[in-house]
C-alpha cells in the first residue's frame, strides 16, 4: 500500500509537468520574467520633462522634405583648338600640279562666339585650253564664327556659320598660252612658251563659312566647312588676269569663288567657367 501511493503521486507529478510544459510550447517568457521594454530610441525624442512626477518624452518632429531640387552643375572649357587642313595636305599625292599647306584654329570667345583663323600658302599649275600658269602666294583670313549647336551634358560640338576676312599675296608664271584660231582650216596654232613672271599681286575678300566640328577623341576634334567668297579688291598684271588666288581658289566671273577643308584639330584647355542652372521648384 505505501509503495502503490509512492507511485501514485510520482506520476502526478510528472503528468502535472508535462501540462505546463504543453501550455507554453515555445519557451515564451512568463509574467514574472517578461523581458524589460527596450527604451525609446533617443535620438527621436527630443528629452524627459517631468510631469507630476511622472517622466514624459515627446517626439522631434520629422523632417520637412525639400521643396526643390538643384540640377548638376555644368562646366564649360575654354581654350584654343589647332589643327591642319587635311584636303590640301593630301591633295598633293593625287595631284601633281598642286602644293600646300594651311593651318586653322579658334579660340571660344564666350559661349557660343569663337575667334577663327586660317593661314596657308599654295603652289598650284592650272592647265586651261588657252594657258598654262603658276600660282605661289600666302594667306590669311580671320574672323570668327557661332556656335547654333546646343550641346547636352559635357558634349562640345560645333555647327557653327560665320565670316572671314581674307588678304593674299601672290606671283604669277605665265608659262605658255594659246592665240585663239577662228579658222581652224590649217589647223591650230602650237603653244608658245612665255616664262613671263607677274609678281606683287594681292587680293581683299570677304567669306561666308558654314561647317561642323565633331569630337571624336579627348580633345581631338574632325570637322568641315563650305565657304563662298566675293573679291573687295584684286590688283592684276597688265594683260594678264587673276584667274587662281591663294586661299581664294578660282575666280568664277571676276569676282564670286567658293571652297571648303577638311580639318582635325587638338583643342588646349586654358580654363573653365561654370554653368549653374537655377533650381527647379517642385509644385504641389
Amino acid at each position: 500500500m505505501k509503495h502503490t501511493l509512492k507511485y501514485f503521486f510520482s506520476i502526478c507529478l510528472v503528468l502535472s509537468l508535462l501540462f505546463a510544459n504543453a501550455q507554453n510550447p515555445k519557451g515564451e517568457p512568463t509574467k514574472e520574467t517578461a523581458p524589460v521594454k527596450k527604451a525609446a530610441d533617443s535620438s527621436k525624442t527630443e528629452g524627459v520633462i517631468p510631469d507630476n512626477g511622472n517622466l514624459k518624452t515627446t517626439k522631434l518632429p520629422a523632417e520637412k522634405k525639400k521643396d526643390s531640387v538643384a540640377a548638376p552643375i555644368k562646366t564649360n572649357r575654354y581654350g584654343l583648338r589647332v589643327g591642319v587642313d587635311l584636303f590640301k595636305l593630301t591633295r598633293a599625292l593625287y595631284d601633281k600640279d598642286y602644293k600646300g599647306i594651311e593651318f586653322v584654329g579658334d579660340y571660344r570667345l564666350t559661349k557660343k562666339y569663337y575667334l577663327a583663323a586660317e593661314l596657308g600658302n599654295e603652289n598650284k599649275t592650272t592647265d586651261d585650253d588657252r594657258l598654262n600658269f603658276t600660282t605661289k602666294g600666302s594667306y590669311l583670313k580671320a574672323g570668327f564664327d557661332y556656335n547654333a549647336y546646343e550641346n547636352w551634358l559635357d558634349m562640345e560640338n560645333i555647327i557653327s556659320i560665320g565670316m572671314r576676312y581674307g588678304f593674299s599675296t601672290f606671283n604669277q608664271e605665265l608659262n605658255s598660252y594659246k592665240i585663239y584660231n577662228s579658222n581652224p582650216y590649217f589647223g591650230q596654232v602650237p603653244a608658245i612658251v612665255s616664262g613671263e613672271k607677274f609678281n606683287g599681286l594681292s587680293a581683299h575678300w570677304i567669306e561666308v563659312v558654314g561647317g561642323v566640328k565633331a569630337k571624336i577623341f579627348d580633345n581631338v576634334f574632325m570637322g568641315f566647312s563650305v565657304r563662298l567668297n566675293t573679291l573687295i579688291s584684286n590688283k592684276k598684271p597688265d594683260n594678264f588676269d587673276n584667274l587662281y588666288i591663294p586661299g581664294f581658289n578660282r575666280t568664277y566671273n571676276g569676282s564670286f569663288g567658293v571652297g571648303f577643308n577638311y580639318t582635325v584639330t587638338y583643342f588646349v584647355p586654358i580654363y573653365k567657367k561654370k554653368v549653374i542652372p537655377k533650381e527647379i521648384s517642385n509644385k504641389k
